[in-house]
């Protein structure tokens, strides 16, 4: 199953980056997302009346991950290098130089984000490369993203 979502995921990134999403495109999502659903089934939780004091521990357990997970990300310069690396992979000097900001904040941002396993890293010699640590990752932004119109530069 695993491997399938990946398979799936990769073909997505594919039609992501042409543009254009062939009709057959729109099966694969439908069928990665299902294996996504699958594989993290974690519905929203409800809270009634009777809810066990274990119930509730959980819901806190799950509270307290999604928390950290937001922590994380809420900060802009964090944000678009998310955004960045949901392409593919870039070095330091990659992102300061998308980004326009000095060598030193790209570097402490991409700690904390390594930190908290939202990024992986691949050293090939001296150059060091910055990856999207977790597949849903890209999901969650697209989803973050697709909540807030684009602007129109007129």
């Amino acid at each position: 199953m695993a491997s399938l979502s990946a398979d799936l995921f990769g073909l997505f990134l594919v039609f992501r980056q042409l543009g254009t999403m062939p009709a057959c495109g729109y099966v694969i999502v439908a069928v990665y997302l299902k294996c996504i659903q699958q594989r993290f089934r974690m519905p929203l939780p409800k809270t009634e009346p009777g809810i066990t004091g274990q119930e509730l521990q959980k819901l806190a357990v799950r509270a307290h991950e999604a928390s950290d997970l937001l922590k994380a990300m809420a900060h802009q310069t964090r944000l678009l290098i998310l955004c960045i690396l949901a392409n593919e992979e870039k070095t330091v000097s990659q992102i300061e130089e998308l980004l326009g900001i000095q060598q030193a904040m790209v570097s402490q941002q991409l700690a904390r984000l390594r930190m908290e396993g939202l990024v992986n890293t691949r050293r090939a010699g001296r150059m060091v490369y910055y990856s999207i640590g977790n597949a849903n990752l890209t999901i969650f932004l697209d989803s973050l993203f697709g909540m807030f119109e684009a602007a129109d530069p007129d």
